[in-house]
């Protein structure tokens, strides 16, 4: 219990000194988006649906200098938000930077997650981002969250994943090693970190890695010593990373980052390869495709707390009847060229853009009985309903079932 509660206390004094993430303060809102923190659009890909509601509560577990409450707030206007964080001075930094940008519908709790439960309430959304790889009992901390979770809830999750952070382990050791006694002081475990990526040579495979991935980022203290001196750290695999959900209670709804995941971009030049993995069960899949692309440096994904209503748009007039939407994480509307949700350059076809200009009138806020259905405005246009199938699956279009 004691070494448990020293852990803790190291790494709120990590964050203490060099509060995290460092991004800027600004006294309007944050550019861009994150379309797992927007409330529709994250529902609409674990549901295939849009949420009936907005007006929902969410928890940013672990919010550290605020940068995800912030988006969560600005992204999802009808919603109220909470933050709690182990760090003082991080909080500081959080409150400051919501008060600066207008994000106004926000509280904030010093408290660790394995305390989450004296927040009042439960919560439709819970957005658990690099928080618990850094828990001493991360087991522990996800069952917590999950007493919050309200029924048909989504809890967003994000941890470390081993084989795409080999070399930040190297050097985490290496760092460690040659600080000997002084471990714990982060201020000289950066300044031991900087001269050894000073000290290798060009073609060491450590500084390479830190070349291609990190240096961008790592030029701030606080993500050089987030990334290299932490003092606590768990990274995972398939295996272990599933024992995690497991051990949560709640049901997993799937990685939010499909693309990775889809097997015919490593297989598919071979017909008897895919064949012999059409035989392996979900998690040995995840397993075999992390093996053999062992770029992953995270994991990211979807829990809820059943039930959560799944759309079948498989009926034809089902579909046909219900009530399309432009998904709100799209960048570059209206244009036939234009990023999807997923920051994704994407090309429509002409069919594909008048679909989309025809749902426009419902995106904007139609008044009932003026909402255009599916039927409408495929009658109007050349795309059929497995074009719209599609679009749907590109997650650039949100339904709902028109009553």
């Amino acid at each position: 219990m004691e070494a448990f509660q020293d852990t803790s206390v190291a790494v709120q004094r990590l964050y203490d000194t060099y509060p995290f993430p460092p991004e800027p303060l600004l006294d309007e809102p944050p550019p861009g988006y994150n379309w797992r923190w927007n409330w529709l659009s994250a529902y609409s890909f674990c549901t295939g649906q849009k949420p009936h509601r907005q007006d929902v509560r969410i928890l940013d577990a672990g919010c550290g200098t605020g940068v995800g409450t912030e988006y969560l707030v600005h992204l999802n206007p009808q919603a109220s938000v909470v933050g709690i964080d182990l760090s003082p001075g991080a909080l500081k930094v959080a409150k400051e930077r919501c008060q600066r940008s207008g994000a106004n519908r926000v509280e904030f709790h010093n408290l660790s997650l394995y305390d989450v439960g004296q927040v009042e309430g439960q919560f439709d959304l819970i957005n658990c981002v690099g928080v618990l790889h850094h828990l001493p009992d991360p087991i522990r901390g996800i069952q917590s969250l999950a007493t919050k979770l309200a029924p048909g809830g989504l809890m967003h999750i994000f941890v470390y994943a081993e084989l795409g952070r080999w070399e930040i382990q190297l050097m985490q050791q290496a760092i460690s090693l040659l600080q000997g006694d002084k471990r714990g002081d982060y201020r000289d475990g950066v300044k031991v970190g900087r001269q050894l990526f000073e000290s290798l040579p060009e073609n060491n495979r450590i500084v390479k890695r830190d070349k291609e991935r990190w240096s961008l980022e790592n030029h701030q203290d606080e993500c050089f010593a987030d990334m290299y001196v932490h003092p606590q750290e768990i990274d995972y695999n398939v295996e272990t990373v599933f024992e995690l959900i497991d051990a949560s209670g709640l049901e997993f709804l799937g990685f939010s980052n499909p693309r990775y995941w889809n097997k015919e971009r490593l297989l598919g030049k071979k017909p008897e390869l895919m064949e012999r993995a059409a035989k392996l069960n979900e998690r040995q899949l995840y397993r075999l495709i992390e093996l053999l692309d062992p770029e992953l440096t995270h994991y990211e994904f979807f829990l809820t707390r059943p039930p959560l209503p799944q759309a079948d748009w498989s009926d034809a007039q089902v579909l046909s009847a219900a009530i399309p939407e432009l998904n709100p994480c799209m960048n570059g509307w209206p244009s036939q060229s234009l990023f999807d949700y997923d920051y994704q350059l994407i090309q429509l076809s002409e069919e594909e853009f008048d679909f989309l200009q025809g749902c426009e009138v419902n995106s904007t806020g139609a008044e009932e009985g003026e909402a255009k259905t599916v039927g409408e405005i495929v009658a109007s246009v050349e795309l059929d309903l497995d074009g719209v199938r599609s679009l749907l699956k590109k997650q650039l279009i949100m339904l709902t079932k028109n009553q």
